[in-house]
């Protein structure tokens, strides 16, 4: 019994979609400014996602070697605490301050 129900809702989506790609061509065909205009755009986004995709390709393992941290510790290549500060522990004759101060 669901099947009459898929099949046109396949062929609903079918033909909607027919009808959007002949409108495209037909509107692409025309020689409107419109068009022209969508064209340079299309034209300049692929032309920049392909020079991304290939600037990637040569430089991105430079770029990421630059902001990833080798080593060992908290943060890769830095130390878990500063060696001439004690970390959280104060000195004895060191007053805590206050939001106050």
């Amino acid at each position: 019994m669901e099947e009459p129900w898929d099949f046109e809702f396949l062929s609903r989506i079918a033909d909607s979609c027919l009808s959007f790609l002949s409108e495209f061509v037909d509107d692409w065909l025309a020689n409107d400014m419109r068009v022209s205009i969508f064209k340079i755009l299309l034209s300049w986004l692929i032309v920049s996602l392909i020079g991304i995709h290939f600037a990637w390709k040569v430089y991105g393992n430079t770029v990421n070697d630059m902001y990833y941290r080798q080593g060992t510790g908290q943060n890769g290549g830095t130390p878990d605490t500063a060696p001439h500060l004690g970390g959280w522990e104060s000195r004895a004759g060191d007053t805590l301050k206050t939001h106050r101060d």
